[in-house]
């Protein structure tokens, strides 16, 4: 546990309202450049037991459907996913907080992108999050640049964490009954205290400042690439296995439900249109 738990919660909570802002504001400036002057609309909802949070959406020209979402809840997990927390084997105390996106694009060319970072506490307290990027149709120079900028921002708190949390991206966002990876991987890390509060919340924020500015590039890049309704239909069934992903796996998911969370919120992950 860290020292001054209580601090500690509401740097991260502060932290996280941060963040949310300076991605939608960023998010409407890609929009406003490349498309028209949408904005995102906000919609509270409080949770029964304790807390709540504010989701973020917006439909535009570029973005087909982008969500940024951010919660604080706190309460008792029941006692059969209590089982599942470490720290809540024999408290079911918890308290919650961080920030959810994703982003469907538009043009079939543009990959989606999902970032999360949270600040989870029950009788101990980690950090969790990461980033992962599915394209429609695969481009290797793109995949290379979105590692690069990933292991650039890593390699400021830990060289070991790249190739460390790349393993673990590319282990979680897996679909095993298509034998397949939900995109082309990116970072992912769970549990995360290396008892040092500075250390790892740093970490935390420069992966959640890195990932606008590592996407807007990626948006330039093919934004005004020609697309066909050919083309469309192939991100339409990848958008399909996205979603298979998010509601058999996903930990966030689950996790939201389990809580009773706010069930819109939990599941804003989920694009605006797919097939099969």
């Amino acid at each position: 546990m860290y020292n001054n738990i209580e601090l500690c919660k509401k740097e991260a909570r502060d932290w996280y309202f941060h963040l949310r802002d300076s991605v939608c504001q960023q998010f409407e400036n890609i929009e406003e450049r490349f498309g028209t002057n949408k904005k995102f609309q906000r919609k509270a909802w409080s949770r029964l037991g304790g807390g709540g949070g504010e989701m973020s959406i917006m439909h535009g020209d570029i973005f087909e459907k982008v969500g940024v979402n951010i919660s604080t809840v706190f309460g008792s997990f029941n006692e059969k996913f209590a089982k599942e927390i470490p720290g809540a084997e024999d408290s079911r105390i918890f308290w919650a907080c961080g920030v959810s996106i994703v982003a469907h694009m538009k043009s079939p060319f543009v990959p989606a992108i999902h970032t999360n970072t949270r600040f989870i506490v029950t009788e101990k307290c980690w950090f969790g999050g990461g980033t992962d990027l599915t394209p429609a149709f695969r481009d290797e120079q793109e995949k290379d640049f979105f590692h690069q900028e990933l292991k650039k921002v890593c390699d400021q708190t830990d060289v070991t964490y790249y190739p460390k949390f790349k393993e673990e991206c590319d282990r979680y966002f897996f679909l095993p009954h298509r034998n397949e990876a939900r995109g082309v991987g990116g970072i992912f890390y769970d549990y995360l205290n290396t008892g040092a509060w500075e250390k790892d919340f740093a970490f935390n924020k420069n992966i959640g400042q890195a990932m606008p500015s590592i996407f807007t590039k990626i948006v330039e890049n093919k934004v005004d690439k020609p697309w066909t309704e050919e083309d469309k239909e192939i991100q339409l069934i990848k958008r399909g296995k996205y979603v298979e992903f998010n509601l058999l796996y996903d930990r966030g998911t689950r996790f939201g439900l389990m809580t009773n969370g706010n069930t819109e919120a939990v599941l804003m992950s989920l694009p605006p249109y797919a097939k099969w």
